[in-house]
């Protein structure tokens, strides 16, 4: 009896995992607003240095050629939520007043049936928090849209453009003078608090540690997004810093919010670290949204900015940490060359969590492999894009292309009729500097007809457009 007993104890220590091993992972994603592509210091910026992110960096992966799926918020944030592309959902700008979004031909809201990351991982036995800027319904005159609980958060703590309890911002600047923006948005829910504007990813941010050290006090696995205002304009950094940063124009006021949120961040990656269970079994994904706006951020050497769809509007600056899940010899690295975007982070995430597929017909495709370094696969299908139907004109571009794709090395935008057509290899070109349709005009005529087709095909477009 006694050696069977040591034989059973003996297996169980062998082949038995401890409740702790049998956690599913933590996971939090952090979507930065309007940061372009080469702003973190760990993507060439030497403006001005990020030093908590680029540590995160240091022990993770960053991607080169992740991409965002709309060069403008709301839709954005759509994409990255349900997985799906957000022309599915009619929100193809960013959600405004309803009689602007009724000419533009926008929802006011996203549609709370859409197939919520969240509450996909809430149903599976997660706590799930939204932190920070929600943007896909309850902004301006919106105030009948849903709350952000009815998307399978439990928990949320949002700015001025979602319901529910709220963070607004104060302004502070040199001389000490106090302002408000956006006053309006204490009817959009409650309770609001008033806080400085360069303080708010901090208080997110506590808002968020507070959630997730609960979670973790009673053993539950938990999914956090923690979307900070940070680095959209108004730019208000630190009202110590406010003067020196103004003297330094537009970019300077960037600059300076930047590095101020960085800081706030430090709190963050600080009280992950700190604490070995968390530090071994969660996964941070870190981006931005968009591209960065004219004379603040900058994308590198890639075309265009914010509501464009070249490079320089949606391709993303992708960080993942996780030690216990990322390849040992993928920490520290760039991945140069695996292309895919932020439609294929909810089916990675499901898979990285063990979730089985909920019957959603996901546009994405897992890349999980991908994102912990266990691979170099790129997404197997296209990236589809069209523009936001207010953005024709821009920032200095005239005449901007409707459509775009994404397609192996190879990019190509054109209009909705498949007219003007622009084909880069982009690989090679990604300045989008050299316009090779002249010179490949079968594969022209195949990505036209592919991207024409595809926006056609969308449930939902404007009449005219058809």
């Amino acid at each position: 009896m006694r050696k069977l007993l040591l034989l059973i104890i003996s297996i169980t220590i062998l082949y038995g995992c401890t409740d702790k091993k049998q956690k599913s992972p933590n996971i939090i994603l952090i979507f930065i607003d309007d940061m372009g592509w080469a702003d973190l210091s760990c993507f060439g910026n030497s403006d001005a240095q990020t030093p908590n992110i680029d540590k995160l960096a240091s022990k993770g992966i960053c991607f080169d050629q992740f991409y965002v799926n709309s060069p403008i918020c709301s839709p954005s944030r759509v994409a990255i939520s349900t997985g799906t592309y957000p022309q599915r959902w009619n929100i193809t700008s960013y959600l405004a007043e309803s009689n602007y979004n009724q000419q533009r031909g926008l929802a006011n809201w996203l549609d709370p049936s859409a197939p919520m990351l969240a509450r996909s991982l809430k149903t599976a036995g997660y706590t799930t928090g939204h932190f920070g800027k929600w943007h896909m319904g309850g902004q301006r005159d919106v105030d009948n849209a849903p709350n952000i609980d009815q998307y399978g958060f439990d928990q949320s703590l949002t700015n001025f453009e979602g319901m529910g309890a709220k963070l607004l911002p104060l302004t502070k600047d040199e001389t000490g003078n106090v302002g408000r923006i956006w006053q309006d948005a204490e009817r959009l829910g409650k309770p609001f608090t008033w806080m400085q504007r360069s303080e708010i990813t901090g208080g997110f941010i506590n808002s968020a540690i507070a959630f997730m050290d609960d979670a973790f006090k009673n053993d539950k696995p938990f999914y956090v997004n923690i979307w900070p205002d940070d680095v959209h304009s108004p730019y208000w950094p630190p009202y110590e810093e406010y003067g020196v940063a103004k003297e330094a124009g537009k970019r300077g006021l960037y600059l300076a919010v930047l590095e101020a949120m960085d800081k706030q961040f430090g709190q963050l990656f600080d009280y992950i670290q700190s604490n070995d269970e968390l530090k071994n079994n969660t996964l941070i994904l870190l981006c931005s949204d968009n591209g960065p706006e004219l004379g603040a951020g900058q994308a590198g050497n890639l075309k265009g900015y914010k509501t464009h769809l070249y490079e320089g509007g949606i391709r993303s600056s992708l960080i993942a940490w996780g030690p216990s899940f990322i390849a040992k010899e993928a920490e520290g690295t760039r991945n140069q060359s695996s292309c895919f975007s932020a439609i294929d982070i909810t089916p990675s995430i499901l898979e990285f969590a063990d979730v089985a597929n909920t019957k959603q017909n996901y546009d994405g495709e897992s890349m999980i492999q991908t994102i912990l370094g266990k691979s170099n696969q790129s997404r197997q299908a296209p990236i589809f894009y069209s523009r936001p139907p207010d953005r024709k004109n821009y920032y200095n571009f005239e005449n901007l292309p409707d459509l775009a794709m994404r397609d192996g090395d190879w990019k190509l935008l054109c209009d909705y009729d498949g007219s003007r057509p622009e084909l880069y290899n982009i690989v090679n070109d990604p300045s989008e500097s050299t316009n090779l349709a002249d010179n490949y005009p079968e594969k022209v005529e195949q990505k036209t007809q592919m991207v024409v087709s595809w926006y056609r095909s969308m449930p939902v477009l404007n009449d005219s457009i058809k």
